[in-house]
């Protein structure tokens, strides 16, 4: 075999991973969009659609794997094709816990549909639709090797953060206000949490995109805003009352 025919079946095999990789960021992107619209609706049948939908997600981060294990063990490669490699498998991981959040919203909304509605849905899908946006640009950015654009993802998990401690502090309140919502508002918290982690899994792949192009990680920490771990909301009653003693 030539060595010029070696490194066009080594291309083409680089090609084929970058292809498997968009698949998979498509298929994630869509099966999150599908959760949350299923969310909004009170769709239960959608819901199922994406929890069945997860299989494909993991077949193919299962090719990628393959596929790169047999790369890096017959073609060796090195330096840049090498960075390319192990992004690749980075980012397949990402994509399949991508997937599997996406479901497990899905399996939460099958759930709340025999709930009343709940106001904070709205709040959730708008939460979801601004991860959805990250999902395709970080997807973009991959293809592209565009590290700055990667960059501007990594920096709109911020925003993700805050609406997520937002959210936290509206549902508590809800529970308080009403134990009849304690139900519905758990399983909200967990969506919204769900879709929190979602956008923190494509601030991974972002960076990976940033080592894949620089050949080295993002300088500084990455800006994080999530304080729901540290938020507590106080019952009004005993605010009243804490005022009423203070009074007397």
């Amino acid at each position: 075999m030539s060595d010029e025919h070696i490194v066009k079946s080594f291309g083409e095999e680089l090609e084929r991973i970058d292809q498997l990789i968009v698949e998979m960021g498509g298929l994630a992107e869509t099966q999150l969009a599908s959760a949350i619209r299923a969310l909004v609706r009170r769709d239960a049948e959608l819901a199922n659609q994406v929890v069945d939908g997860d299989a494909r997600i993991d077949e193919l981060e299962s090719d990628v794997n393959e596929r790169i294990i047999r790369l890096l063990a017959l073609r060796q490669p090195m330096a840049g094709d090498l960075r390319v490699a192990i992004a690749a498998l980075k980012i397949s991981n990402e994509l399949e816990r991508i997937g599997d959040y996406a479901k497990n919203v899905a399996k939460r909304t099958v759930v709340l549909v025999q709930s009343p509605a709940m106001p904070a849905t709205l709040a959730i899908s708008r939460m979801g639709t601004l991860v959805q946006g990250m999902i395709k640009a970080v997807l973009d950015a991959y293809v592209a090797r565009d590290a700055l654009a990667a960059e501007d993802v990594r920096l709109a998990d911020q925003e993700v953060d805050q609406l997520h401690t937002s959210m936290f502090r509206e549902l508590l309140t809800y529970m308080m206000e009403d134990p009849r919502n304690i139900t519905p508002c758990t399983h909200l918290l967990f969506i919204a949490k769900n879709i929190e982690r979602i956008g923190d899994h494509t601030t991974n792949i972002a960076e990976n995109v940033h080592f894949l192009v620089r050949g080295e990680d993002p300088d500084g920490a990455r800006p994080k805003r999530d304080r729901s771990s540290s938020t507590m909301v106080k019952p009004a009653s005993s605010a009243a009352a804490a005022g009423t003693s203070g009074n007397q």
